[in-house]
């Protein structure tokens, strides 16, 4: 339950009065004389109610609230008024306030106006966060593309890991988007305006490791001219990537646990201790506690990585995204390329869903790009041994309703007069093969 309340009042009787009554009653309350000091430390989103006396020196109460308005203007502002400012409270509450007191007021008049402000504060923040949470799932939709049962649940649970603040490890093959789900933890998260930090760990030489990982002061080893700050500390505030996490030095995992443990750092050839604040999400091919067994890597620092654990599945195993993946790298490398996207034929995409694709998506992607050049040779792809009649069926009628739908650019009535088919048949048959109309709408999404 929201309780928080912030009073301003230039009387020190009248704050202090508030206070008390305030506190008594379980509020969470903090005290101000001047606007200028609320405005200064009020946070975005406060959970609670503004109680602002109108006349006090400086900035008054109707100031304070007309710069509220115009910060958050769904945060309630009670304001407390002399006999001689209830016009002048009126015209407020036309401007945007919540409710006016005129002094002297009672305890009970006061809780009475808190309280309903709050229920309306709890509301708006309740509806702000459900917004929030549709909003993100439609953009990690959009990123993270696919509609596999293994991709959907991928969604779910980097939307929930993206709130909490612990450390994750990514598991999956070279080309699986281990970096694309780093930054969906990152931009969907509370940390988003701050630094995401890439460190690929095996493209480090191991003499340069810490320098890289810890920064350094000027003089600190041969060739440190002046200081630098290293990837930890760059990172601030924010999330630190630190991809091929197994390639990492024995000598610099203590290090980095020893960071992870204490919140703090030194930088090279410095005895300063300096406090970083950050998410550290790491990713590997192999298990990173067989590595441990095997003495490669610190079994303590394994688990201190791996609070939470995703596993990315290799594109041969969600075969049913190869040509919702496909389709979309096409557009953007036709758009990008200013050439125009190709069709494919029936046995080139027998081809691609039969592909074991080593490379996974990154792989996929090259080969859109290479058929947007028309550097692959149509006539070379010929459908493979052993497919049914009813697969082929089955693939190319999917493949005239992607066509279908990439041209029309997601126009149902456009797709429906094209293909001459009823709706309840065409919605029936993007059922059967996964097809969603909102793939196909114009986006900017960089999709697992």
């Amino acid at each position: 339950m929201l309780n928080s309340v912030i009073v301003v009042d230039d009387e020190a009787p009248i704050r202090e009065a508030v206070e008390q009554w305030l506190s008594l009653s379980d509020f969470e309350v903090q005290v101000f004389s001047r606007a200028e000091d609320c405005l200064a430390q009020l946070p975005e989103h406060f959970p609670g109610v503004i109680l602002s006396d109108v006349r006090m020196p400086g900035m008054g109460g109707l100031e304070l609230l007309a710069q509220i308005q115009a910060r958050d203007p769904d945060l309630p502002v009670i304001l407390l008024t002399g006999h001689g400012d209830v016009p002048m409270a009126v015209d407020a509450m036309r401007d945007g306030a919540y409710d006016f007191l005129e002094k002297p007021f009672t305890p009970q008049t006061l809780l009475g106006s808190l309280r309903r402000a709050l229920e309306k504060r709890r509301l708006v923040l309740e509806n702000r966060r459900l917004h929030e949470q549709a909003d993100n799932r439609s953009r990690l939709e959009a990123t993270l593309l696919g509609l596999s049962p293994s991709i959907q649940t991928l969604r779910r649970q980097v939307q929930d890991l993206a709130q909490l603040p612990v450390n994750v490890l990514i598991r999956g093959e070279t080309g699986s988007g281990k970096e694309m789900v780093a930054r969906c933890l990152h931009d969907f998260g509370p940390r988003a305006s701050k630094p995401f930090v890439a460190v690929n760990c095996a493209a480090i030489p191991e003499q340069l490791f810490e320098a890289e990982l810890f920064g350094h002061e000027s003089g600190a080893f041969t060739g440190a001219q002046g200081k630098r700050i290293g990837k930890l500390e760059f990172a601030h505030g924010g999330t630190l990537f630190l991809d091929e996490i197994e390639s990492m030095p024995l000598a610099q995992q203590v290090k980095l646990l020893r960071v992870i443990q204490d919140r703090r750092l030194e930088r090279l050839g410095s005895n300063q201790s300096i406090e970083v604040d950050l998410r550290i999400v790491a990713a590997t091919k192999p298990d990173l506690l067989a590595e441990a067994r095997s003495g490669r890597f610190r079994e303590d620092l394994a688990y201190r990585l791996n609070i939470a654990e995703l596993r990315l599945p290799p594109l041969r195993e969600r075969r049913e995204d190869i040509p919702l993946l496909f389709g979309h790298f096409s557009r953007q490398a036709a758009e990008r390329l200013g050439r125009s996207t190709p069709v494919l034929g029936g046995g080139q995409l027998s081809h691609l869903l039969s592909h074991d694709w080593p490379g996974n998506v990154r792989e996929l992607a090259n080969a859109a790009e290479r058929q947007v050049l028309g550097l692959e040779n149509p006539a070379s792809v010929d459908m493979p041994a052993g497919q049914s009649l009813a697969a082929q069926q089955e693939a190319f009628e999917a493949h005239c309703l992607r066509s279908a739908l990439s041209r029309h650019k997601g126009d149902i009535k456009a797709v429906l007069n094209e293909l001459q088919l009823p709706r309840r048949t065409l919605n029936e048959k993007m059922q059967r093969h996964g097809l969603i109309r909102e793939v196909f709408l114009p986006d900017n999404g960089d999709p697992l």
